[in-house]
């Protein structure tokens, strides 16, 4: 009675167990679908876990049904929670993202059916022989034991697989393979149990329910991280190795117990087929470990030639630097043999100063080698090649992974990349005209010495010297610019040649170089220094393109102060040197404050210029042209003013600057036109008067300036013979060819001409030749010494003589005094203009003039 209740309890308890077994699998269906629902966006979380819940669901029909099949030696129960067990595989896999070709495919099938007859043998030694003997019908414990079996099989071949995944769904993967773990064991309990005629035990039924709970729990917790899973895969790729050697140990101890028995076919059959399956992984084991060491000899072969073929010297050292191999390169690179370096040292041959780092480089490799990644290190030293030449090299030393303590080098000669490193240094910071550094060089240079020099009463002094060759632009449009950078060149030896040795010389840009000069506080050996320097250049000719060519030199000096910026040094020397080549060249000026103050001044007069121009800020006075001999006005000179607010601006002091900045075109311009406008009307009202007008340089140059003066004629009415556009003497000398057919192309529109300030020396008789000229004007400076001046006084008289011979009318200007209006009379000087005669005056006071007399 006692038995038969024990029984009974033992029952219920298996009853209640594959009832949790099925509530469990249920569970962890409906978590499973919930979380590939959630897990929508990561394809294999969601289709493993759809695959796995189907597989518990079919599994737990399967448990439902066993009490009605009970009878069945394999019902169609055991089918369902097979099924189920295939399907929770199939999605443990899906879980694991993992991937294989056909050849790894067949590799793990072949590794499942090892460790599945493996386990089989083992458990057969262990327990099954004696569950087969009690059977006593092979038929039916093999249909017994086959679902169990297959159970295995499924699951030898996905553990491995999901052990070695990557995948983030990696966790849910295990839980399957945990799942399918319980299912197999609990199967085959099942399975003896039902051999045996007995009831399993309870700890088999009760691991199911535990694996499905865990695993309706896992899609919720948090999530594994990808990992390389490479030392898992190498763990459990050994697995099959190790179940068949413990197969096989188990065997033999069974063999040894001395107890025969009549061999089982099936057994015997699965023992065999692990024999031969194992031979023949260590055949494709030992085939594919042959094709690699051939591959690596190969790819060994190919780097060394790929390195050679690139000029490269491999070779291998330890971390002493004694070299045990090296390539046939270092003969044609260096000029060793192999033999001569083999079994040296490579510290033979390097340069002693780069030794020291060399070595604490090949030591720091040398304590970090526990590391598993081969180390590897630039290295940058100069090699003595055979020649005894110091080479620069660029070598990299791989450490080699093997314990063989052993360096592998790859050395470069990069001499001609140093070259061109140096080369190009070299062009940044030099001419590549004179040789000279250039200015970049020189002003980082000027920074150096002013942050490096000490401050206070025992400073050191230093200058800076800018030199203007004058009269250079003449050459380049002379003999070519080619000639030119030769001059240049001739320039710079001269000067290299009158500066110090410490003093430094480079070329500022075009035909302007700089000196700086360290002076001890001794500030006239910067002057002396600068004029050496217009002596260098101007004390004989340079010979360019088979002709001697005569330059002088306009110097600026320029000294430091106490905290005086690297530029504002180089802006004086600048400004000394405009100011010496304003002086006329060939001399040296020393900068002083108001020379900077004047070139400010200038530049905000240019900026109020442009200003005053766009705000027609100008206003034209005219100043009277009369006949000597009856006074009576025949011509005005329109004459430009500037009201820079309430203060007027002399002419002379922002004509300059209007020239310079080419303002004067626009100004000029607008002057024509108003002039022209005003005189048209005073002509209109029974005046016959003329209008003369002054031009400059640039005006001339301007690219519309005879198109201007056509239609200023035209819009104000004005006849282009009352018009007299003069010019001075300076400007048909620079550009007289290009100067010339200008006034050619205004007289050929019936426009006068006049040369201003006739006398002056600036130009040669023959002009008057080549321009058809109609008035000359006497400069001033002959008018004020008459009287007073006998020299003048002839030359006056010599000038209007020249004048009536050549057919020309004579206009004296500055007439001041009585006694020279009278001798210029008594000259038959035809017409003057002059404050005595009248000064300039308004448009208004011309209208008044006009108005009471035409005589003045």
């Amino acid at each position: 009675m006692a038995f038969a209740a024990a029984l009974l309890a033992g029952g219920q308890a298996l009853i209640t167990g594959a009832v949790a077994g099925g509530l469990a699998a249920l569970a962890a269906a409906g978590s499973l679908l919930l979380a590939s629902v959630r897990s929508a966006g990561h394809r294999p979380t969601a289709l493993g876990a759809r695959w796995m819940s189907g597989g518990a669901v079919i599994w737990a029909a399967g448990v439902a049904l066993r009490p009605f099949a009970e009878s069945f030696v394999v019902s169609f129960a055991d089918l369902f929670m097979l099924l189920g067990t295939v399907v929770t595989a199939g999605g443990a896999l899906i879980a694991a993202d993992r991937r294989f070709p056909a050849w790894v495919v067949l590799r793990h099938v072949t590794d499942a059916y090892l460790c599945a007859a493996s386990l089989f043998l083992i458990g057969w030694v262990v327990a099954l022989r004696q569950v087969y003997d009690d059977t006593a019908d092979p038929a039916t414990f093999t249909l017994v034991m086959l679902p169990p079996m297959i159970a295995l099989l499924v699951t030898c071949a996905v553990v491995p697989s999901v052990l070695s995944g990557r995948a983030s769904s990696w966790l849910l993967g295990l839980a399957g393979v945990g799942v399918l773990a319980t299912m197999t064991v609990a199967g085959l309990a099942a399975a003896v149990a039902r051999l045996d005629g007995g009831q399993p035990q309870l700890w088999s039924v009760m691991l199911v329910p535990v694996a499905f709970l865990l695993l309706a729990a896992v899609p919720w917790g948090p999530r594994a991280r990808e990992s390389s899973g490479s030392a898992v895969g190498t763990v459990v790729a050994l697995v099959p190795m190790a179940l068949v050697a413990v197969a096989a140990c188990t065997w033999l101890a069974h063999l040894a117990g001395g107890r025969p028995e009549r061999p089982v076919t099936g057994v015997v059959v699965v023992a065999v087929s692990v024999v031969l399956l194992l031979l023949l992984r260590l055949f494709v084991v030992s085939a594919t470990s042959v094709r690699l060491r051939n591959l690596v000899k190969l790819g060994d072969r190919q780097l060394r030639e790929l390195a050679e073929s690139t000029g490269d010297v491999v070779f291998t050292c330890d971390y002493e630097g004694v070299v045990r191999e090296i390539g046939p390169g270092v003969e044609v690179t260096y000029g060793y043999r192999p033999d001569e370096v083999v079994g040296g040292s490579i510290f033979d041959y390097l340069h002693p100063e780069d030794v020291p780092g060399i070595q604490v480089a090949l030591r720091a490799m040398h304590l970090d080698e526990d590391n598993a990644a081969p180390g590897a290190c630039l290295i940058a030293c100069r090699v003595r090649a055979a020649d005894g030449t110091w080479r620069p090299t660029e070598s990299v030393a791989t450490r080699r992974v093997g314990g063989d303590e052993l360096m592998l080098v790859t050395t470069r000669d990069v001499s001609d990349q140093e070259a061109l490193r140096n080369q190009v240094a070299h062009l940044t910071f030099h001419d590549g005209v004179t040789g000279l550094p250039n200015r970049a060089y020189f002003e980082e240079r000027t920074r150096e010495v002013l942050t490096g020099r000490t401050t206070g009463p025992g400073a050191t002094s230093v200058a800076v010297i800018f030199l203007d060759l004058d009269g250079f632009t003449s050459v380049n449009d002379s003999v070519g610019h080619a000639s030119g950078d030769y001059l240049l060149g001739q320039a710079a030896r001269r000067l290299r040649g009158a500066v110090r040795a410490d003093d430094t010389l480079a070329r500022w840009g075009g035909d302007e170089f700089a000196v700086l000069v360290e002076t001890g506080g001794d500030a006239q050996l910067a002057v002396d220094l600068a004029e050496r320097l217009v002596r260098a250049v101007s004390q004989e000719p340079f010979r360019v393109a088979d002709r001697d060519v005569a330059l002088t030199a306009s110097v600026g000096v320029a000294f430091s102060e106490d905290d005086m910026p690297a530029g504002d040094l180089l802006r004086n020397a600048d400004v000394a040197m405009a100011r010496a080549k304003e002086l006329g060249g060939r001399r040296v000026e020393v900068f002083a404050a108001q020379m900077h103050a004047d070139v400010v001044r200038r530049l905000e007069l240019a900026a109020d210029l442009q200003r005053a121009l766009i705000e027609q800020q100008f206003a034209i006075e005219y100043q009277p042209i009369v006949d000597l001999a009856t006074s009576r006005v025949t011509a005005v000179e329109a004459l430009v003013r500037w009201w820079r607010g309430s203060v007027f601006v002399p002419p002379e002091q922002f004509l300059g600057p209007a020239e310079d900045t080419g303002l004067i075109v626009p100004l000029g311009e607008w002057i024509l036109r108003e002039a022209c406008r005003e005189v048209a009307a005073w002509r209109a009202s029974s005046w016959d008067i003329g209008l003369s007008l002054n031009l400059s340089a640039r005006q001339i140059t301007a690219p519309r300036f005879v198109e201007t003066v056509e239609e200023a004629l035209a819009e104000s009415g004005l006849p282009a013979s009352a018009l007299t556009l003069e010019v001075i003497e300076e400007m048909l000398v620079e550009d007289a060819e290009e100067t010339v057919k200008r006034l050619s192309e205004l007289r050929a529109l019936g426009v006068r001409l006049a040369i201003d300030d006739f006398g002056t020396g600036y130009a040669s008789l023959a002009f008057l030749r080549q321009l058809p000229v109609d008035l000359i004007k006497i400069d001033p400076s002959f008018v004020s010494g008459l009287g007073n001046d006998d020299t003048l006084t002839l030359l006056t008289r010599t000038i209007v003589r020249l004048g009536h011979d050549l057919g020309l009318v004579v206009v004296a200007e500055g007439i001041e005094r009585p006694e020279q209006l009278e001798l210029l009379k008594q000259m038959g000087c035809t017409k003057g203009q002059g404050f005595l005669v009248a000064r300039p005056m308004a448009a208004r006071g011309v209208d008044s003039l006009m108005r009471t007399s035409l005589t003045v």
